[in-house]
């Protein structure tokens, strides 16, 4: 039957000397690399010419606490206030919406409008009701070409000019009006009666005069 190892035991330390831990101690205290004393920082002393401030902001400090309190609840309603706008559709309070530029007026001259309505009557009188109509159409092309010289190209034709969108809708239809009959007069080779000046003239009117020339 085996036995049980043998338990080693750790040697006991040297007697310490008093003598050799005096000179150590000595010798450690001589070591003016090694700092054993800390000195005193004295936290700076503010000026006195802030006592009276400060003796100042300690009496009205219960007043300055209330104004805050009341500034916060006041910028709470305002910030409340203006979500039930928004969720209303309306504007946020206090923003004013920016004023939109003055819409440009489309409108022909009234003064050479009525002008070039006498010339033309003065051609129909004659009998002359498609050249009364060629002189409208025209003057027309130039009345939109001197109010937006950007939209007319060379190639456009006068039904091309009938469908831009860039025109309003009522002076736009009354163009196409007058398109329209000078294409009957063109290309179906059909002669322009009294009747068809008459409506020429009445779309000339609605093209210069109507209110609907705001675009």
């Amino acid at each position: 039957m085996l036995g049980k190892p043998p338990i080693e035991t750790t040697p006991a330390p040297p007697p310490v000397n008093d003598g050799s831990l005096a000179e150590a101690h000595r010798r450690l205290l001589a070591d003016s690399s090694i700092q054993f004393d800390l000195p005193i920082v004295e936290p700076p002393q503010p000026p006195t010419w802030l006592e009276p401030l400060a003796r100042f902001l300690a009496a009205i400090w219960p007043v300055i606490e209330i104004l805050f309190w009341a500034a916060l609840a006041l910028l709470i309603l305002y910030i409340l206030y203006g979500i039930a706008r928004r969720l209303q559709g309306k504007e946020w309070p206090g923003r004013q919406k920016k004023a939109k530029p003055p819409e440009p007026n489309w409108r022909p001259d009234e003064a050479p409008a009525r002008a070039l309505l006498s010339e033309a009557d003065a051609l129909a009188a004659q009998g002359r009701f498609a050249e009364a109509v060629h002189l409208i159409l025209f003057r027309s092309i130039e009345d939109i070409d001197d109010r937006r010289p950007e939209l007319l190209g060379p190639a456009l034709t006068s039904r091309d000019i009938a469908a831009l969108p860039a025109i309003p809708e009522r002076p736009r239809s009354a163009f196409a009006r007058i398109a329209m009959l000078v294409e009957r007069s063109l290309f179906a080779l059909r002669p322009l009666g009294e009747g068809d000046w008459r409506d020429c003239r009445s779309a000339y009117e609605e093209f210069a005069f109507a209110e609907g020339w705001r675009g």
